[in-house]
Parts: C-alpha cells; sequence; structure tokens
C-alpha cells in the first residue's frame, strides 16, 4: 500500500523552493509514496513545476490570519484523503491545526511554538547540527535516529518546452543569439537585503553595451526600483516586474543565461532552473539559506555587522551591500561565460 503524505508547506517563495529537498527524499526513501502539499494559493504553480508532488492544495487562509473555524473545516474536509502522515514545515503553532483535524495518525515536525498535543512526532530542532534551512526540512523526512546533518538533493523545477513558448509569445519576445541577462533587484524581507538600484543600472549598461538582453524580475512591489533601473538605461531592459504570476516568471528565468539576484524567492527559483547565478548577501547569513546549485557564486564581503538579519541597517549605511560594486559582478559573468 503506497504511504500518503501531507506536507503543510511553508509561505515564502525561497523556502518553498527548498521544500522540495524534502519532496525529493521523501520519494528516495518510498518512491511509491504520494505527497500532496498544502500551501498558499500563490505557491501552487512552484508546486506544479515539482514532479514529486502529487496535488497542491490551496490554503484558505493568508499568512498571519488565524481562522480557527477554516483550519477545522479544512481538517475534516481532508480525512477522507487517508493519510498516513503530515509534515509541517512552519513553526507556528496553527500551522498544526489541520493536520490534527485530519485525523492524520502521525504528525511530524519541530516543536516550534509548543505543540505537544498537536504533533506526535515532535523533534527538538538542534540548530547547530542542522544549520541550513535545507537541513531542517530533509531530516523532517528522516527517522529521527538519522545521523545528522543529512545529504540533501538539490531542487530542480521542471519547465516545459510548451510553458517556455507560451511566455515567448505572450511577451512578444525575441530570444536569438544574444545571451539574456536577468536581474533580481527585490527582496521581500527588506532594504538591507537589497543592492543598489545604481549599481544594478551599471551592470545592466554593461551587458547592454556587450549586445546583451537583459530582463528584470519581481513582484508589484518591485517596480519602482526595476523602473529606476530601467530608466538609467535609457528603457533598453525588458521589465517583468509586476507583470506576471509567479509561473510566468519561473518560465522566462528558464530561458536566460545568467542571474544576479538579492538573496530572494528569485535567487532560490534560479538556483533551481540549475542557472548559472551570482547571489548578492547582505544582512543575511550565507550559510543558513544559500543558492542550491553548483553553478551559484554567492558574494558577501563578509563585514563584521553582518549578518545582522534586520530588514533596515541598524548602522544606516548598508555598507554590507554597497560596498560591493558592479565591476565585481561583471567579473564573475565574464569567467562563468566563458566557454568550458
Amino acid at each position: 500500500m503506497r504511504t500518503k503524505i501531507l506536507i503543510v508547506g511553508p509561505s515564502w517563495v525561497g523556502d518553498m523552493v527548498m521544500a522540495q529537498s524534502l519532496f525529493l527524499t521523501l520519494k528516495q526513501q518510498q518512491p511509491d509514496c504520494h505527497i500532496d502539499v498544502l500551501a498558499p494559493d500563490w505557491s501552487l504553480a512552484l508546486l506544479q513545476r515539482m514532479p514529486q508532488v502529487r496535488n497542491a492544495i490551496a490554503m484558505p487562509l493568508t499568512h498571519g490570519q488565524f481562522g480557527l473555524g477554516r483550519r477545522i473545516s479544512l481538517g475534516m474536509q481532508l480525512r477522507t484523503a487517508g493519510y498516513d502522515q503530515a509534515i509541517v514545515l512552519p513553526n507556528s503553532w496553527k500551522s498544526a491545526l489541520v493536520p490534527l483535524f485530519a485525523n492524520i495518525p502521525l504528525r511530524t515536525g519541530y516543536l516550534g511554538e509548543m505543540r505537544w498535543g498537536l504533533l506526535n512526532d515532535a523533534r527538538t530542532l538542534d540548530k547547530k547540527a542542522l544549520p541550513m534551512t535545507v537541513q531542517r526540512f530533509v531530516a523532517l523526512g528522516l527517522p529521527a535516529t538519522m545521523p545528522m546533518p543529512p545529504d540533501y538533493p538539490l531542487p530542480v523545477l521542471s519547465v516545459t518546452t510548451a510553458q517556455q513558448q507560451a511566455v515567448i509569445e505572450k511577451f512578444a519576445l525575441d530570444i536569438g543569439s544574444p545571451k539574456i541577462l536577468a536581474l533580481c533587484p527585490g527582496a521581500e524581507y527588506g532594504p538591507a537585503k537589497r543592492w543598489p538600484a545604481g549599481h544594478f543600472a551599471e551592470l545592466a549598461r554593461h551587458k547592454l553595451e556587450q549586445g546583451w538582453q537583459v530582463w528584470l524580475f519581481g513582484s508589484e512591489k518591485d517596480r519602482t526600483i526595476a523602473a529606476q533601473i530601467n530608466q538609467e538605461c535609457s528603457g533598453l531592459c525588458q521589465d517583468f516586474t509586476g507583470r506576471t504570476s509567479l509561473g510566468e516568471a519561473v518560465d522566462l528565468l528558464s530561458l536566460v543565461h545568467t542571474v544576479v539576484s538579492n538573496d530572494s524567492g528569485l535567487m532560490h527559483v534560479a538556483a533551481a532552473l540549475d542557472k548559472k547565478l551570482i547571489a548578492l548577501f547582505g544582512s543575511s547569513d550565507t550559510g543558513f539559506t544559500p543558492p542550491l546549485n553548483a553553478q551559484s557564486q554567492v558574494l558577501s564581503l563578509h563585514l563584521d555587522c553582518s549578518p545582522c538579519f534586520m530588514r533596515t541597517c541598524p548602522l544606516g549605511h548598508t555598507r554590507c551591500l554597497t560596498a560591493i560594486l558592479p565591476e565585481q559582478v561583471v567579473g564573475l559573468i565574464t569567467i562563468r561565460s566563458q566557454p568550458t
């Protein structure tokens, strides 16, 4: 009999990408298992590009909403699915409620907000043994007696030719011979994770002069910084910020040659697409959520004041990012663009 597993997924793009390492691990352990993921509505397109996931179930509540009645109702609806195990990735108390009301017999997760009773396979998180987010996710798919840290397979998003052709036609793109540089200047967490717009613009101008295309990616919140970059490039960049769904952004990124990104969800998407990637780290920890692919290059100055994990620089200068110069990134792109 196939094991049926419900994953309660995380609420951030990057975390959802890293969660694929858990899905792959479960498939390695139990090739015939069925994996369903309860996740925010925005993430369904991302999960559709993960072949390990059988069903993506939209969570009817947004991040931060409690909605006890709706959680009870959803849990009771899921009882008929006959899940054998639930793995709860968020650490909040409320995130463990649906598996409880779904009567799932084995409910695995970290103790988090004192979740005794909600979880009956409650693990204590050893942050020293599991310093990386991806390790913490994967460990929940393994017996608690396994040695730590575990090995983890790299996330790999699957994009079809039909999906690529759909975005090419929708945005009337020319993807001929020139190489394409994708810039991801946003970071949902805050400005302490964002490389300056002027630096992105200088990098973009350099590559445009070399005949590359430059595409800008991000959400509606990133439109201002993207417009600033494009203005400094005389409007020669292709600006997709706020114009795509997440699924379309994934499919577009699958077409590019190189990606330069802040530490953000799109950085993890680019890594899972196995792109040549330069990831810019400022206030965050390069060892906690690094991009997970062999072609990535993490660029961090490792100042004494970083990582501070703050949304805005407490010292007011954000030197951890401003002092990373565009010519450094240009040099890395040049090296990575050379034939091997």
